[in-house]
């Protein structure tokens, strides 16, 4: 009797240590569970060249408020970089940054590899049938690059480039507009910046369009570069010389992104141009 009592007993103290044993696993599961729930932010996907200084460049460390960059051991940084940033930052969520080829960025934002577009475009109204934009974040115009001891370095009009070797990026109006200089030699269409900086260095073309800022940029980190602002100008529209955020069509983003773009002031803009400018590598 005696020796099934002990059995009976040494049972129950079994089961009750087994089932607190279990609650207290359960507990900590879940509480695990929740705190990776609540502590980790919703990632927003940017897309850019990292290759458009100083809009967007590539380098090897954090410094200046730089982002590292997917899949990569690079990080990015620049203007749109840092408009990124005040856009995940009001959204609540997490940056991460997606170097992609400018031909790709709409056809990855289509897809949805990428959440948005930051990377110096301008909402033309070819590119808003595709796609939608946000408010324009910077405004700029067209200029011509030119190597300072070049035959072109004393140019004020655009149509003080007969014979010209002239190129532009890709897909963009700074192509376009090369048809508006008279008598150039118009070239195929270079990849990115970086392609054109190293073209018009070695004297394959003389000149490439881009925009004021690329141009102080190329100036500041190439001693032999400078740039002219044409008397006459390019005729342009201002979607062609505005910068916008790129966005999927319908995408809920829009109206919050906007609201976010609207408390940044434009001499802050200016700031963050400016410094970005002193900011950028040499030869980027």
């Amino acid at each position: 009797m005696k020796r099934n009592l002990l059995l009976l007993l040494i049972s129950l103290v079994t089961v009750f240590i087994l089932t607190a044993c279990g609650s207290g696993d359960e507990k900590s599961k879940g509480d695990s569970e929740d705190s990776k729930s609540t502590g980790s932010k919703e990632v927003l996907r940017v897309g850019m060249e990292t290759a458009y200084a100083p809009f967007n460049w590539s380098q090897k460390d954090d410094s200046n408020g730089a982002v590292p960059i997917k899949d990569s051991k690079e990080y990015a940084n620049g203007y749109d970089v840092q408009i990124a940033k005040r856009v995940a930052e009001g959204l609540g969520m997490e940056l991460e940054i997606v170097k992609t080829d400018w031909d790709g960025l709409i056809p990855s934002l289509q897809s949805g590899a990428i959440d948005l577009v930051i990377a110096g475009m301008s909402p033309t109204p070819k590119r808003m049938e595709v796609i939608d934009f946000t408010d324009n974040y910077y405004t700029s115009d067209f200029v011509i690059v030119v190597k300072k001891d070049g035959p072109y370095a004393n140019a004020k009009s655009i149509h003080d480039f007969k014979g010209a070797k002239v190129t532009a990026q890709q897909g963009t109006t700074h192509y376009k507009v090369i048809d508006q200089m008279t008598g150039v030699k118009k070239q195929v269409p270079a990849n990115d910046f970086g392609q054109m900086r190293i073209q018009l260095a070695s004297g394959a073309i003389d000149a490439y369009i881009s925009e004021r800022p690329e141009g102080m940029s190329a100036a500041e980190a190439i001693k032999g570069f400078t740039y002219i602002v044409p008397e006459d100008g390019f005729e342009a529209d201002e979607s062609d010389t505005a910068i916008a955020i790129g966005l999927k069509k319908g995408s809920p983003l829009k109206d919050k992104i906007n609201k976010i773009l609207a408390g940044i002031s434009e001499e802050e803009r200016q700031q963050i141009m400016e410094e970005a400018i002193k900011n950028q590598p040499s030869q980027q």
